[in-house]
């Protein structure tokens, strides 16, 4: 009897040992299942991470820049610097704006505006071109110049002023030229553009604003003269 019970005890001993070893075995498989999940997961994050970092930056793309309207005085003072740097005696003798699609004048400003000068001691003129102009076809930004000319003192169209003489902007000078018929053009044909042309008038010895409501003297509705130095209503040319 003794035998039979030891013989089953050591039976049962052994049973219990082998569920122990196959309960360790189904944790230690389930661990390394565990285990072998988070490693899988983790190695595709760094994978994502390291993907990212290789990929090459994306280059900003440019500003667009909108176009800047000046008045004439403004685009003058530009214009002026870069003929002193031509030659140091230059002296304007004309001012005039461009029509572009960047506005219409009215307010006595546009994106580019251009200035003729003459240097009386080396007999030449030299034009030039200052542009905010965004349109396509206009001036590059800033300052362009034009080329080299021969200048004569005597040539009416090309009399030279001190700088001291405009005293009136543009922006004043279509003011006047409104309370002179302007406005009624305007009213009549709202989008009519409104031009600016300023020179010396050697009959009257007067700087002159030429308020042109049109693109140009030819095809103008109308243009008012405004003396450049005093803002007054001079007449109407057209």
């Amino acid at each position: 009897m003794k035998t039979a019970s030891l013989a089953h005890t050591q039976c049962a001993a052994k049973k219990g040992e082998l569920s122990r070893r196959l309960h360790r075995g189904k944790h230690s498989r389930c661990i390394g299942r565990v285990g072998i999940a988070a490693t899988l997961i983790l190695l595709a994050l760094l994978t994502a991470c390291s993907s990212d970092a290789n990929k090459p930056a994306e280059e900003a793309k440019p500003e667009v820049k909108g176009p800047e309207l000046l008045t004439a005085r403004s685009a003058f003072q530009k214009l002026y610097i870069a003929a002193r740097g031509w030659n140091q005696d230059a002296r304007p003798y004309r001012i005039d704006s461009a029509v572009t699609s960047d506005g219409n004048g009215h307010d006595g400003k546009w994106a580019v505006w251009r200035g003729g000068f003459a240097s009386p001691t080396q007999r030449s003129a030299k034009g030039y071109t200052w542009s905010g102009s965004a349109a396509e076809g206009a001036p590059s930004r800033g300052i362009n110049p034009g080329n080299e000319d021969s200048y004569s003192p005597t040539n009416a169209s090309m009399q030279t002023w001190d700088i001291q003489f405009l005293k009136i902007d543009s922006d004043q000078a279509v003011a006047t030229a409104m309370k002179h018929g302007g406005d009624k053009v305007l009213e009549k044909a709202p989008d009519t553009p409104v031009t600016y042309v300023c020179d010396w008038n050697h009959n009257t010895n007067q700087l002159i604003w030429h308020v042109i409501f049109g693109a140009g003297r030819e095809s103008s509705k109308l243009t008012v003269s405004v003396d450049a130095s005093t803002g007054e209503f001079i007449r109407v040319e057209k």
